[in-house]
């Protein structure tokens, strides 16, 4: 699942623009974003704001917090969500 700020159109439209397999839940008012605390100050062009720090959280079938990832950049970070869900199943 997929989690941001954006509203449901918006979402929509980017789901069927990068041909995503799995829903996006919009959290307009931030209350997944806080309570997984990825609300963190960034910088951009040298100003200040309040952005989200993409992050990827693995949860097992039973709700619990197994790994998380913070600060991801893309290249290979699918690979390692992959290999880490597998060793669940594997166990």
């Amino acid at each position: 699942i997929g989690v941001s700020r954006d509203g449901i159109r918006a979402q929509e439209n980017f789901k069927a623009k990068q041909d995503f397999n799995f829903e996006l839940i919009s959290d307009k008012d931030e209350t997944v974003c806080q309570i997984f605390d990825v609300i963190k100050l960034k910088k951009m062009y040298g100003k200040e704001h309040l952005g989200i720090e993409r992050s990827t959280f693995l949860i097992d079938s039973e709700g619990k917090l197994v790994q998380e990832w913070r600060g991801v950049k893309v290249p290979g970070h699918v690979d390692d969500v992959l290999t880490a869900a597998e060793a669940l199943h594997a166990n």
